[in-house]
């Protein structure tokens, strides 16, 4: 695959993504956090599992654990996510959890013991700052679903990271089948430990739950997932940028979300973090700058 097909892909589930804030906050008006996780990435298993049935014989002892791993760290994404969304919105989510890809090369640079660029350390002020216009509100109040959606970020950053790296060693599709697999598995035994899992009682229930389950988890893992084996994680950071914009126009057009002045500018303030934080300069063969150019390591 040319990567400028698995850079299309990764938009593809970007739109996904985006939508899946909205279908999230309407999957838990029927029933609980770690009840919607176990449904979601339940049936998103049993989905892909069903399309690839032949594929998943072939899998093996190494490729189980790395599913094991990142099937834990989506867990942890989306239980961050889904208790964020009971006291944040649709658009606030997007904007939080999309530092992603702030987080990336922070935590890249920290593994592996480089010093922080200058444009780096510029995106992560700029980001800082624009979370403050987003989440904080007179007297000095920060709502607990911004801190957790900032944490989902965090979670997720290292997720990207650890796909990368696994997606080479192993089969990507059967890893990324997997992994919808335990995370579902993951949110069965909370719900089982602090819930009582049920089904959705409602239609709108039963949409959103589906919608999660098929477009934004089965499809949306298993193509970011064989995606990344073809294109760098900085790349995918850069096409999830857009995620939040999108989280933002669905909120917008189906919740009647329509964010503040404040608001705007801490959301373009994050988003122009994102973008310099993966879009670097670099010179031509005379020595001379071309700007807005992607590093050619990630090409």
């Amino acid at each position: 695959m040319k990567p400028i097909k698995a850079d299309l892909l990764i938009l593809l589930v970007t739109i996904f993504w985006g939508s899946s804030y909205l279908f999230m906050k309407m999957g838990l008006n029927s029933i609980s956090e770690f009840n919607l996780i176990a449904l979601r990435f339940g049936l998103a298993f049993i989905l892909a599992a069903f399309i690839f049935f032949r594929r998943l014989l072939q899998v093996n002892l190494e490729t189980l654990k790395y599913a094991m791993l990142l099937g834990f760290l989506l867990f942890m994404v989306f239980t961050s996510i889904t208790y964020g969304l009971k006291t944040t919105t649709t658009s606030n989510a997007g904007f939080l959890v999309s530092l992603t890809v702030v987080f990336v090369p922070l935590i890249s640079a920290v593994v592996l013991k480089k010093k922080l660029e200058t444009r780096l350390l510029f995106s992560i002020m700029l980001a800082i700052i624009g979370i403050g216009f987003l989440t904080i509100q007179l007297p000095f109040k920060v709502s607990i679903g911004d801190i957790l959606c900032s944490a989902a970020a965090f979670f997720y950053a290292i997720h990207i990271i650890v796909t990368g790296f696994t997606a080479q060693k192993v089969d990507a599709l059967n890893l990324g089948i997997l992994q919808l697999g335990f995370a579902g598995l993951f949110g069965l035994i909370f719900s089982l430990i602090f819930e009582t899992p049920t089904l959705p009682g409602s239609r709108e229930g039963w949409f959103a739950i589906l919608a999660l389950a098929i477009l934004c988890s089965a499809l949306g893992f298993i193509l970011q997932t064989v995606a990344q084996k073809y294109t760098s994680p900085s790349r995918t950071g850069l096409i999830f940028s857009l995620e939040p914009v999108f989280a933002a126009i669905f909120g917008y057009i189906f919740a009647q979300e329509i964010m503040s002045i404040k608001e705007y500018v801490g959301a373009t303030l994050v988003l122009f973090s994102i973008i310099l934080s993966t879009v670097k300069m670099k010179n031509n063969h005379l020595g001379d700058v071309k700007e807005g150019v992607i590093d050619e390591k990630y090409i």
